[in-house]
């Protein structure tokens, strides 16, 4: 991810390889890690059984804290797609009792769709 990208608030793809051992403690018997996006310092990381938010806090982002959604909890969610002069995607994502959706910024050239397959693939079961 560039740092201009990351200024802009845009998600890149994390490696999950990376992530096994920082999540390790986290996952429940059965559960794994599919994907990852990091925006800044923050990201959100789909498993086969919820969303993970994780906001990193402080100067050196030492503090974080994990934000856990079951994928029962997601009522809707959507895409919009990257314009001709508007050059980031964004996910909006809403949960049960929150009036206000959880908003996500996805570069030009990452693929949003691979998000929204996957919440998709959960979602409607």
């Amino acid at each position: 991810m560039g740092l201009l990208d990351g200024l802009m608030g845009n998600a890149s793809e994390v490696s999950i390889e990376k992530l096994q051992n920082d999540f390790s403690s986290l996952l429940v018997e059965g559960e794994y890690l599919e994907k990852a996006f990091k925006v800044i310092r923050d990201m959100f990381v789909f498993t086969n059984k919820r969303l993970i938010l994780v906001e990193k806090q402080g100067l050196t982002g030492s503090k974080a804290e994990y934000l856990s959604i079951p994928y029962r909890s997601i009522i809707k969610f959507s895409k919009e797609s990257a314009g001709l002069l508007d050059l980031d995607a964004e996910l909006k994502i809403w949960i049960t009792g929150q009036p206000e959706p959880i908003r996500k910024e996805f570069k030009r050239d990452n693929n949003i769709n691979v998000a929204y397959q996957l919440l998709s693939a959960h979602i409607l079961k």
